[in-house]
């Protein structure tokens, strides 16, 4: 079985000074720099992601646009309207409905929720802060996630090691 590795990606710094409905709020500044870095990271420091599924919040959807295009072959992108306020169980479902034949996806989401979900695969809280990643390796196949056996690799704003 190929080992799949699921990387959470937090929403860059959002720009509160407009007063759009939150799912259209867009990056601030701070957060366009953010996202870029973390695709620079991604780039240089994970496999190449075959799989985007990304929240359909303008601030989660402008972040990947940024990322992404830090990387040598940006994957296909999916907007998933169930990643937005979506709680970890709802995330869980998400990663339990990839197709087995992507071995590393990127989720690019919000908090609580991708906080909530590396405690449920990882069992491990870590602080998501904007733009931050962790990265998640998944024993078995993607419908199996959640059973406690997954390891978090890295984590932060850059990524470090998980020790």
């Amino acid at each position: 079985m190929t080992p799949r590795t699921l990387i959470l990606l937090r929403h860059g710094k959002s720009d509160w000074s407009g007063g759009e409905p939150d799912l259209d709020r867009p990056l601030a500044d701070r957060g366009r720099r953010q996202a870029t870095e973390a695709g620079r990271w991604l780039s240089a420091n994970v496999a190449a992601p075959d799989l985007a599924v990304v929240s359909p919040a303008e601030r989660a959807q402008r972040t990947w646009e940024l990322a992404s295009a830090e990387l040598a072959s940006p994957p296909e992108a999916r907007r998933e309207e169930s990643v937005y306020t979506a709680s970890a169980r709802s995330l869980l479902e998400v990663v339990r409905d990839l197709p087995d034949d992507r071995s590393t996806v990127v989720m690019v989401g919000h908090n609580p929720g991708l906080e909530d979900l590396v405690s449920t695969l990882a069992g491990r809280w870590v602080l998501m802060k904007t733009s931050g990643l962790a990265v998640i390796a998944v024993p078995g196949p993607w419908s199996a996630a959640g059973d406690g056996m997954a390891e978090l690799t890295a984590f932060g704003r850059p990524p470090k090691p998980a020790g």
